[in-house]
């Protein structure tokens, strides 16, 4: 396509006159040379990046026997890296993997999943977003109007080692790990599964929103499951992962080793990798609307994460450590159950909006009501005390995310007890984020997008 192409285009596009695209189109071009000349590399949004580079001297070989080189002097050329959304776009065709010479068996089977996988890599392009929850590890790619997302429990569980074991679980797939050849770690979606049929608790790599200083296995583990969510990449992409805030009248002091270990991490897999808070994701992914001004806030397994953001930038971030981990083990130390079946029976049947139905939903009930209480009593002390805070003209929605928010009536609940009492900000919506699970993910991902 040439300019005339261009303009020939932009004209069908617009409905404009020929003259008057002819115009758009050169004004565009000349601001594009303009500001190359001036900062050598330009930033377009949905297109990616054009840099001006140095072109050195070469030569094209003649067509004819006997003819010269054409002499091909130096000088600049521009180069445009596509941004993921520009890839994706481009990449609208299905995957076709070549079948040619197939013997059959594993080997053939891995070598297509690497080959998909590849695929899918380089279609996501230059940003992703991670949520690191201590429940759940959540992966979010692709545009912004079709995100990708894919999940893997943060947790893992040891079993006896023998090579007749080991052999059951790589044919079927199973992820672990060799622990000094005394026992096998089953970790990810896998490791829920095995608690069951033992009848036993699962082991965490993180407590309490950050990694678990008491688990020996936390990092190693923890590393495993990343690995299993993200290929390494030699690309440099944008990563931006899930922090969370720090406690309210606490501190947390080992935050600052939780976010440079995970940091380290991402950035030995080759990526830019940064965090960002966990209640402000969750505003970056829900509230563009509003410019990306309200409360987020994001109920995990090992925290509650609150943030109040103005136009995007964070105002206050805090946390606190009552959270879906807080509702299991209380509700399993009075029912006399493990906690990973409590965990099981409030994410598959518990309803918040009736009466509870047995011991277990009486008890979940209780202590779901004692998280949201404190909740919202905390954001209304952390507001009321708050110094400085933007003096925001007009009402400010909430919106709620997190696998512990997403029972059948934590909305209401949640809503009553804000209403009960004065809230220091004008509201002007509750509401959950369209999907509860992955909202955190998104918001990283488009804090990676917005730094392409």
């Amino acid at each position: 396509m040439n300019k005339s192409d261009l303009i020939k285009e932009a004209t069908k596009r617009t409905g404009l006159k020929r003259h008057e695209a002819a115009r758009g189109v050169e004004a565009a071009l000349d601001t594009i040379k303009r500001e190359l000349e001036n900062a050598s590399v330009i930033h377009v949004r949905g297109l990616g990046r054009l840099h001006l580079k140095s072109k050195r001297r070469g030569y094209v070989p003649s067509q004819f026997p006997g003819g010269s080189h054409r002499r091909i002097p130096a000088g600049k050329a521009v180069k445009l890296t596509a941004s993921r959304q520009a890839v994706v776009s481009l990449n609208t065709e299905p995957l076709k993997l070549k079948n040619e010479n197939n013997i059959g068996g594993n080997m053939d089977k891995k070598l297509e999943r690497e080959t998909i996988d590849n695929q899918m890599t380089a279609a996501e392009g230059t940003a992703l977003g991670l949520d690191v929850g201590t429940s759940r590890l959540v992966l979010a790619s692709g545009p912004t109007d079709h995100v990708r997302a894919k999940a893997e429990l943060n947790a893992f569980i040891a079993v006896p080692y023998s090579k007749f074991t080991e052999s059951i679980l790589k044919q079927n797939n199973v992820s672990y790990q060799l622990n000094g050849g005394t026992t096998l770690q089953v970790y990810g979606n896998e490791a829920a599964r095995f608690a069951n049929v033992f009848n036993t608790e699962v082991r965490r790599p993180m407590n309490g929103g950050t990694l678990n200083p008491a688990e020996e296995y936390s990092m190693s583990v923890m590393q495993a499951i990343i690995q299993q969510l993200v290929r390494k990449t030699k690309n440099g992409e944008n990563m931006r992962f899930s922090v969370p805030g720090a406690l309210r009248n606490e501190g947390s002091p080992n935050l600052v080793y939780h976010e440079a270990m995970l940091r380290d991490l991402l950035n030995s897999m080759g990526y830019n990798a940064k965090g960002i808070n966990e209640g402000l994701a969750v505003v970056f992914a829900e509230l563009e609307k509003e410019n990306f001004s309200g409360i987020g806030v994001s109920c995990g397994g090992g925290m509650c994460n609150i943030a109040l953001a103005f136009m995007s930038i964070p105002v206050m971030t805090f946390s606190m450590n009552k959270a879906g981990d807080y509702i299991d083990r209380n509700v399993g130390a009075v029912t006399g159950e493990l906690p990973t079946r409590i965990r099981l029976i409030k994410e598959e049947s518990l309803d918040l909006s009736r009466a509870p139905q047995n011991k277990y939903e009486s008890a979940l009930h209780i202590y779901y009501d004692d998280v949201i209480l404190s909740l919202v009593e905390s954001l209304r002390s952390s507001l009321a005390e708050a110094k400085n805070l933007p003096r925001i003209d007009k009402p400010i929605p909430i919106v709620l995310s997190g696998g512990t928010a997403k029972p059948k009536g934590f909305l209401e609940k949640f809503r009553q007890a804000i209403e009960r009492d004065k809230f220091p900000l004008e509201i002007s919506e509750i509401r959950m984020a369209d999907d509860p699970l992955t909202a955190t993910a998104r918001g990283c991902l488009i804090a990676a997008m917005y730094d392409a």
